[in-house]
């Protein structure tokens, strides 16, 4: 088995666009926020206790847990009760934004990448839906999870017998792209 990407441009409603452009808004707070925490976190622990000033230095207690993952995705699901911006936003949409600053830190520590920066206002250009369900794509369109059927300009034929693993949605310019990972079995 062997994973294919395939690229499509996305015809979406004035609306779909609107949805698209106020996800990737709040995936870029959500990803600013959670790096502020392990940012703060890391701080917070970078001095030595002798040489700490109480007034400049930030102050977490010394039992907190480090900003992981897991710990920051249930924060987010207790938060996305409170917050009616985040509801409209796919779940998974928002942990796999997490995801991605994961990865960011596991890059700075492993391949000795930089530390992970804020997104400012329109940097942030893709989200992805991890996991689609079978008969998500017929007649040149494809079902995404909250948002419903977006058209998009089929430029080649998609195997019949693969199977949709996730999409990404990306902005390019002014329009949106659609990356489909496919599955394909030989």
């Amino acid at each position: 088995m062997f994973s294919l990407t395939y690229e499509f441009k996305l015809k979406p409603t004035s609306k779909q666009a609107n949805i698209f452009a106020d996800w990737l808004e709040q995936c870029r707070r959500v990803y600013n926020y959670a790096l502020a925490e392990r940012k703060d976190w890391f701080k917070s622990r970078s001095c030595q206790i002798n040489a700490c000033s109480l007034r400049s230095e930030y102050i977490i207690p010394a039992d907190t847990k480090r900003p992981t993952y897991a710990n920051q995705c249930k924060a987010l699901t207790a938060y996305r009760k409170t917050s009616s911006a985040l509801q409209g936003v796919q779940s998974q949409v928002l942990q796999q934004t997490l995801r991605r600053l994961e990865q960011a830190f596991v890059s700075m520590w492993e391949q000795n990448h930089g530390f992970p920066r804020f997104k400012k206002l329109g940097t942030m250009r893709s989200f992805v839906f991890p996991q689609m369900s079978d008969g998500s794509i017929e007649n040149n369109r494809v079902k995404l999870p909250v948002v419903g059927w977006v058209k998009f300009r089929s430029s080649r034929e998609i195997p019949g017998d693969a199977n949709l693993k996730q999409v990404r949605i990306v902005r390019r310019e002014a329009r949106l792209v659609r990356h489909v990972d496919v599955a394909v079995e030989c």
